[in-house]
């Protein structure tokens, strides 16, 4: 009777237990659920978090609910820097960064050098052309991180609680630059002082009168709220750039390939809504800091140009330079 009974106590364990790999091996693939962290440092009214709210909504769709995207904007997970290191470290899946990327991948320096681009167009034409596919190669291979989409940038601007309408005027003058070499070099050429701050300590800086000035395009100057602690935005126009938004390369290749042609799908439709908001929100953006009450400036742009124009050349690298010289010749 003994035998018997553990007999069967043994052919139920065995059974419970190749269930149990079944179910592993059922779930494994097919209805387990993937989440990517994608951590940005705009606000939840910016544009570009608007944005990465579709390309989520999007990616739940195509991928029948499989792959999920959290977003943390306003740097709740760090700073682009620390975030793109955590990109690394799998602690985080994606991020929206451009020319910080250059402290990996010294071509991502072109996303934004001073005075290189001469409009809207000039730029469209090199991120969705030949040069900007080799941008893209350069970031997968040395950041080791995939672009999905890009954002158009307002042009970069110089906010200051007095005028500043030519390099003359930047003797002294205190002002917070992102992690960029590049803008460093060219802001000291320029006259200025310039240090590196991330981006969530730039109000209390300014409020504090830390630095006197900072630079950005207006949809940051606004959502930042530096209107609140900063009177005047100089037309600098300095910087005409765009921004990827990007996930890890071993994330993206550890989706099969249906995700992967989703997610793809997801951020070419994500890309289509955001250039729209862009277009739509860039005007308003800077009539809403009029309303608060900052002052537009005309400022010589040609002076600050020039220099800033010596340290750029010395900035860049050989390779660099020749692509430099490539984007400058592109038909406009």
């Amino acid at each position: 009777m003994k035998k018997t009974v553990s007999f069967l106590s043994l052919l139920m364990l065995v059974l419970v237990l190749a269930a149990c790999g079944g179910d592993e091996g059922a779930s494994g693939n097919s209805s387990e659920t993937i989440t990517w962290k994608l951590a940005h440092l705009s606000n939840e009214d910016h544009m570009w978090h608007k944005t990465a709210e579709k390309f989520a909504e999007l990616v739940d769709e195509k991928t029948d609910g499989k792959l999920q995207i959290e977003i943390y904007p306003n740097e709740q997970l760090g700073s682009e820097t620390e975030v793109l290191n955590g990109i690394e470290a799998g602690t985080v899946d994606m991020t929206i960064s451009g020319e910080t990327m250059q402290n990996w991948a010294p071509e991502a320096a072109l996303l934004a050098v001073p005075y290189l681009f001469k409009n809207e167009e000039h730029v469209k034409k090199v991120v969705e052309g030949e040069i900007g596919k080799g941008i893209e190669s350069a970031i997968k291979e040395k950041v080791g991180v995939t672009p999905l989409y890009y954002h158009l940038r307002a042009p970069r601007n110089l906010t200051s609680n007095k005028p500043i309408k030519s390099p003359a005027d930047l003797e002294g003058f205190k002002m917070r630059v992102p992690n960029v070499p590049l803008f460093m070099d060219a802001w000291e050429a320029a006259g200025a002082r310039p240090q590196v701050m991330g981006f969530s300590e730039v109000f209390t800086a300014l409020q504090q009168g830390v630095i006197d000035g900072q630079e950005n395009p207006v949809d940051l100057i606004h959502s930042a709220s530096f209107y609140e602690v900063q009177d005047y935005v100089n037309k600098t126009q300095h910087v005409r750039s765009w921004i990827y938004v990007v996930v890890g390369n071993k994330q993206f290749n550890s989706l099969d390939e249906d995700m992967q042609k989703a997610v793809r799908e997801a951020a070419k439709e994500a890309q289509k809504f955001g250039m729209e908001l862009y277009q739509k929100e860039t005007n308003e953006y800077k009539n809403m800091l009029k309303d608060e009450g900052m002052k537009f400036v005309d400022v010589d742009q040609e002076a600050f140009s020039e220099a800033m124009k010596p340290a750029v050349k010395k900035s860049l690298s050989e390779e660099q330079l020749a692509l430099y010289e490539k984007i400058q010749n592109i038909a406009q």
